[in-house]
């Protein structure tokens, strides 16, 4: 019996795939409590909503609006408050060191604060290995006789 529905259908709505949207809204409307145009007569809802649109007995054109606006998703946007940039903020927390340095970029002051550290940390080892060591004692490296 929906395969006449159909048939029929298409002399009103000749797009199949816009048959099939309006007949499945008209159906979940139905589905909703929506009040039917015709018989029941035991038939599931969307072979009504098939018989209804061929026998023209309800607006194709409040189908097709009440279509639309339920696949139209409103996204309200807020709008940015205006906040002065004290400070850079990475996922919501304020950074305690400073700016957000990216992964591509390089903090050319850290670097030569580290390169100054190493380079100071050579020169006390450099210092340390050239003292001599106190008369008495073996200093580190040396290996010899002890002297009676």
């Amino acid at each position: 019996m929906a395969r006449v529905t159909v048939e029929d259908c298409v002399l009103k709505v000749p797009n199949r795939f816009e048959l099939v949207l309006l007949a499945a809204q008209r159906a979940r409307e139905i589905t909703s409590g929506a009040p039917l145009t015709l018989d029941r007569d035991d038939d599931k809802n969307p072979v009504i909503a098939l018989r209804e649109i061929a026998d023209e007995t309800i607006l194709l054109d409040h189908l097709h609006e009440s279509l639309v606006r339920g696949m139209q998703k409103h996204i309200e946007m807020d709008e940015p408050e205006e906040t002065p940039e004290l400070e850079q903020t990475l996922f919501g927390v304020a950074d305690p060191t400073g700016f957000v340095i990216g992964e591509d970029e390089i903090d050319e002051e850290a670097v030569a604060g580290e390169l100054e550290e190493d380079l100071l940390a050579v020169e006390d080892e450099d210092d340390l290995a050239e003292e001599p060591a106190p008369e008495g004692e073996i200093a580190e490296g040396e290996i010899g006789e002890e002297e009676p």
